[in-house]
Order: structure tokens, then C-alpha cells, then sequence
């Protein structure tokens, strides 16, 4: 029987179900600060992002290092979803909009070790759990690009991954550096030419 004072049935699946979507709300918040300003971006800013208090974000991350983990991996989950491969006109749009979302995820990860601070050990595990998830769904928009002619054959998803993180380096050092117009000319570099001699946009 259900009295004033009872939840009603499924009262605590809605409620896990209204948290975690909540706590999503504010990951996918503080991802987009921390591609504009850096993993160091003042919470009030993430509030802001997410529109909720400062006490919020605290309530579900205590710490910095809480907060930037769980970001890493919220951003790795959705990038090694491959149902959730973005959709594109062309099997090399996909790659290019994937490699867009990973450069996002590497600024993230470029402030994982600082926001760690000590534990290198929890952020090398972070770090090989990031490339063994993600290499193949990598691997997998690279062969479907290259079955439909539209990028070579040849290169392999551990090179080009190794190249974006490296191109994306420079961010940290020089302030005019524009890693993702690096990167647009490495995608451009892997395209077939078309039919009339273009390179693929």
C-alpha cells in the first residue's frame, strides 16, 4: 500500500536515472570549458556552462582531479562508442568529424597528468586504457574511408593517432598555434583525389 510518505513505484530508477543524466549534463559542461580555456578553467565557468551553482559540481566532483577523470572518461566512452560513429555523408566525413571530437578529447587529456599530480601510475593507466579502446573504432573509420576510395590504403590507426597527439602538443607552448588547422592539412593529405582531380572537402 502506498501512503504520503512512500515513493512512488520506480521512484528510485527515476531518480538514478534523473542523476545520472545530471552528472552528464555537467561533464558534457566542463568538456566544453576545458576545449576553450584548459582543464585550469574557474568552476564558475563550468556552473555557468551547465547552469547550475558552484555547489552542484561540487557535490558530484569534490576535487579537480575528480572533476578532469571524469571527463577523460566521459569523452573517452562516447569517442569508443561505435554506435555512436558520427554520421556523415561519407565514410571520410565520419573520420573527419571522429578526429575532430578526439582533438577535444586530447585537450583534456593534456591536463589529465597535472590535475593527477603524483599519481603516474593512475594516469599511465588512464592513458593505455585511452588507446586501447579507442585504436579500433580509429581503425575501423579508416578502413570503411579507404573501401570507399576515399583515403589511402596505407596508413595505419596507431600512426595517424600518434600524429594528432603530436600536433596537438603545440597548443600548450605557443599561443597562435592552430593545431586543428594542422590537422585539417593531415586529413587532406590522406584523401584520395576525386573523379575530377579535386581533394575531398
Amino acid at each position: 500500500m502506498t501512503t504520503p510518505d512512500t515513493p512512488p513505484p520506480g521512484g528510485g530508477r527515476r531518480k538514478r536515472s534523473d542523476a545520472l543524466r545530471n552528472e552528464r549534463t555537467l561533464l558534457e559542461a566542463a568538456a566544453a570549458v576545458f576545449v576553450r580555456a584548459g582543464v585550469d578553467a574557474p568552476v564558475r565557468d563550468i556552473a555557468a556552462e551547465a547552469g547550475v551553482g558552484m555547489g552542484t559540481i561540487y557535490r558530484h566532483f569534490p576535487t579537480r582531479a575528480d572533476l578532469v577523470v571524469a571527463v577523460f572518461r566521459h569523452q573517452l566512452d562516447a569517442l569508443a562508442n561505435r554506435t555512436a560513429i558520427p554520421a556523415a555523408e561519407t565514410p571520410y566525413s565520419a573520420l573527419r568529424l571522429w578526429v575532430d571530437r578526439f582533438a577535444d578529447f586530447l585537450v583534456t587529456k593534456h591536463g589529465l597528468a597535472e590535475a593527477l599530480h603524483s599519481d603516474q601510475a593512475g594516469f599511465e593507466s588512464l592513458h593505455a586504457e585511452f588507446v586501447d579502446r579507442l585504436l579500433p573504432v580509429l581503425d575501423q573509420l579508416l578502413k570503411a574511408s579507404a573501401a570507399a576510395g576515399h583515403t589511402r590504403a596505407d596508413i595505419r590507426a596507431y600512426d595517424l593517432m600518434l600524429g594528432i597527439g603530436n600536433l596537438c602538443i603545440g597548443v600548450e607552448t605557443f599561443p597562435d598555434y592552430q593545431a586543428r588547422r594542422m590537422i585539417d592539412l593531415l586529413l587532406t593529405g590522406l584523401a584520395q583525389p576525386t573523379e575530377s582531380g579535386q581533394v575531398r572537402p
